[in-house]
C-alpha cells in the first residue's frame, strides 16, 4: 500500500512538474514550430518561428526592431511567409531595397496596433459596432476587422481579407495574430 501512494505521490509531482514547466509558455500556442513565451517580447520570439523568417528579415531592413522590442503595448498581425510568397513576383525583394525603406516602413507598421488585443477584445469591439470595427495602425492605414465564429478577419486598405490563423499569442509587449495575406494601405 505505501509503494502505491509513493508512485501515486511521485506521479502527481511530476504532473505538477510537467504543468508548472509548461506555464513558460502558459498556453501560447506553438508559431512556426517554435514556442511563444509570454515572458519575450514580439521580436525575441519571432525570430524563432520558421514560418515568419520574411517578415523579421523585413522588420530588420525597415530598422523596426528596436520599435517592436518596446515596451508596447502592440498588437501585431503576422503575415507568414507564405503570405509574402503569394505578392506578385518581386515585390518582397523590391520592398526589401534600401531605396524603397519608406515603403516597407509603411507596409510594415500597418500591421501594427497600439494596443494589446487579444481575439475577445476584437470580436467584442465589432459587436459594439454592428459587425465590423475599423482598426487603425501605428502607420495611418485603417483597416476592417470582423469576425466568423471563431475566425476573425481583417479587410485592408485594397479589399483583401487576411484570415487570423493563430490568434492570441501573448507576448511581454503585446500580442501577436498570424495572418494569411499581406495586409497592404489603400495607396
Amino acid at each position: 500500500m505505501t509503494h502505491n501512494r509513493t508512485r501515486t505521490v511521485f506521479a502527481t509531482a511530476a504532473l505538477a512538474l510537467a504543468i508548472g514547466t509548461g506555464s513558460a509558455l502558459a498556453g501560447n500556442p506553438m508559431v512556426g514550430g517554435a514556442p511563444m513565451y509570454e515572458s519575450k517580447n514580439i521580436i525575441e520570439n519571432a525570430v524563432n518561428s520558421k514560418d515568419h523568417t520574411t517578415l523579421v528579415a523585413a522588420v530588420k531592413a525597415a530598422g523596426l526592431v528596436k520599435t517592436l522590442q518596446g515596451d508596447g503595448p502592440f498588437t501585431v498581425f503576422a503575415p507568414t511567409n507564405a503570405a509574402f510568397a503569394a505578392l506578385p513576383a518581386g515585390t518582397v525583394e523590391n520592398l526589401l531595397k534600401p531605396e524603397n525603406k519608406g515603403l516597407l516602413t509603411k507596409i510594415l507598421t500597418c500591421h501594427v496596433v497600439a494596443a494589446d488585443a487579444m481575439s475577445d477584445a476584437i470580436r467584442k469591439m465589432v459587436d459594439d459596432d454592428k459587425g465590423a470595427h475599423p482598426v487603425k495602425t501605428v502607420g495611418g492605414c485603417q483597416f476592417t476587422a470582423t469576425y466568423n465564429g471563431d475566425k476573425i478577419m481583417i479587410k485592408d486598405g485594397q479589399g483583401n481579407v487576411a484570415n487570423v490563423t493563430i490568434a492570441d499569442v501573448d507576448q511581454s509587449n503585446g500580442v501577436i495574430h498570424v495572418i494569411d495575406k499581406v495586409l497592404l494601405p489603400s495607396s
